[in-house]
């Protein structure tokens, strides 16, 4: 059994052959998207975050809204990049989605990727600390996150305070006290899979990973889940992590399948140069659903991870997304035991 949700870049363009031609488009579409596959029986409705994008940006209103809107679907982002993050600020706001939901998210962060303008998290008032690199700022930036999520009272109170205060120093309100256990990080690399291990982070591995050994891509992936589950148990923490993987999936039932996906298909994996690093990208499966039981069965990472989240072409809109979502859940996902 596996969690299936959904994962959205939110792109959107002013084309008229995208369903998402503005921003107000994409953040509409995401709510109704997550609406519906709520209703299709899918576990999750999760959210990419790009700044300086034609993507979706700040993730804390549109998961306030998604929470709103639905009852028992996971919402969450794959994922923030820490380097742009107030850890203070992103407490705050994590904790009131968090309660408008129900206690529903599922935060995934990291360190970031390549974007869209040159150090874009100097705009945001970031700066590293003398000796750090962006990425050692955005692993500080996620430990104070985690500390601060626990809960515990740190600030000194006013001794005339404009309302009463409760007795000890203050934390920062309001406080979701489960949320600190659902907080994910996006490894590329093994050795960050193991950080957050040690760390009681859950592990979100995407469609690419720093290609450490020339193997296939699930091969290493499926790799870095058990590294990642081998630092879980040495560290001793009293809770099961979870695990997920990102896949570009699609069952061609129809002939408007066949027309997006089932011509020029890439059965390979792809090598790249990710900021100065070998990566390899994990392929696209698309396919009969017969066929893709078979392929799909093959991948080693996808049988190591508890949930899978599929990646949708938001800009083809709600209605066809919707059908990719349930085409999975209908025609593979039984015949693989994921349902």
């Amino acid at each position: 059994m596996k969690k299936i949700g959904f994962l959205s870049f939110g792109h959107w363009t002013p084309s008229p052959h995208s369903a998402t031609r503005s921003g107000a488009d994409v953040l509409l579409q995401s709510i109704d998207l997550a609406v519906a596959a709520e209703e299709l029986g899918a576990d999750g409705a999760y959210f990419r975050v790009h700044h300086f994008a034609h993507q979706l940006g700040a993730p804390f209103p549109l998961l306030a809204a998604v929470g709103a809107r639905t009852s028992s679907i996971e919402i969450g982002t794959g994922v923030i990049d820490m380097r742009y993050v107030n850890p203070y600020a992103f407490v705050e706001d994590a904790g009131s989605a968090d309660l408008i939901s129900g206690e529903r998210l599922q935060l995934g962060v990291s360190r970031g990727s390549p974007e869209q303008v040159v150090d874009g998290w100097r705009h945001f008032g970031m700066e590293p600390a003398e000796g750090e690199t962006e990425a050692d700022m955005a692993r500080r930036h996620t430990e104070k996150t985690l500390e601060l999520l626990e809960g515990r009272g740190f600030a000194q109170p006013n001794p005339r305070p404009m309302f009463p205060n409760p007795p000890g120093l203050l934390r920062l309100e309001p406080h979701s006290e489960g949320l600190r256990d659902r907080m994910w990080w996006g490894a590329a690399s093994d050795s960050t899979a193991r950080w957050a291990a040690a760390r009681g982070m859950n592990l979100m591995s995407s469609t690419l990973k720093t290609d450490e050994s020339g193997e296939p891509f699930h091969v290493q992936q499926a790799k870095q889940i058990r590294a990642f589950r081998e630092a879980w148990a040495e560290a001793g923490h009293g809770h099961e992590p979870r695990v997920s993987v990102s896949r570009s999936i699609f069952a061609l039932v129809n002939d408007t399948d066949r027309a997006y996906f089932g011509v020029n298909r890439e059965n390979s994996d792809q090598v790249g140069v990710i900021d100065d690093v070998r990566s390899v990208f994990g392929r696209s499966y698309a396919a009969e659903p017969e066929q893709l039981v078979r392929e799909l069965g093959q991948d080693e990472a996808i049988a190591e991870a508890d949930t899978l989240l599929l990646t949708v072409p938001n800009q083809l809109g709600v209605a066809y997304n919707a059908h990719v979502i349930e085409s999975i859940l209908t025609h593979v996902a039984p015949e693989l035991g994921w349902r």
